[in-house]
């Protein structure tokens, strides 16, 4: 129901010692996810340590297909319960299809959506101009609040995946929280 739920739910999803990865997600820092996988017991793969080079961030992503856990969020959710993620490197929605033996995916209720064209429609005015605002990317969409459909370098809507099953049962598990957030 409540954002401030979800570490202990994680929690519980989790074995000590497991092997953590994540995506980069406002909704696991929102929620208190990032600070739960800082506090031990974890071996995380914490992508956003300070000095890492660009060489040691790719080693990470390639590190959380052996992981034993992958948490992320989602752009956006059919109410038929497909996922719907749009990804720049294509880390998360790698790590989301193929690799870790679980994966977690913590959604706000804004990320519900009637249908994947709700879905792309979300992606393009809200969740795409707004994450590149916040990664400082100098693309189209921060300027005008909506995709542009650009081919610029600083791009963050490379690969588009949908999710509608998974063939190995309760290997994602989805959250969604009563309340807002990320985007």
């Amino acid at each position: 129901e409540h954002a401030a739920d979800v570490p202990d739910i994680v929690r519980e999803l989790l074995h000590q010692g497991d092997t953590v990865a994540c995506g980069g997600s406002v909704t696991l820092v929102e929620t208190g996810v990032i600070d739960l996988l800082h506090q031990g017991g974890y071996h995380f793969l914490d992508r956003f340590q300070r000095g890492l080079s660009t060489e040691q961030v790719k080693e990470i992503y390639r590190s959380a297909f052996s992981a034993d856990a992958f948490l992320c969020s989602a752009n956006a959710i059919t109410e038929d319960g497909e996922l719907y993620n749009v990804d720049g490197n294509s880390n998360r929605v790698s790590a989301l299809l193929y690799g870790p033996d679980s994966v977690i995916v913590v959604a706000g209720c804004n990320k519900i959506v009637k249908d994947l064209d709700g879905a792309r429609e979300r992606v393009r005015s809200i969740a795409a101009p707004t994450n590149a605002a916040h990664l400082k990317r100098s693309t189209p969409c921060v300027n005008s609040g909506r995709c542009e459909d650009c081919q610029c370098e600083d791009r963050i809507c490379c690969n588009y995946v949908v999710s509608a099953q998974q063939r190995i049962k309760g290997r994602i598990k989805v959250i969604l929280v009563g309340e807002e957030l990320g985007y």
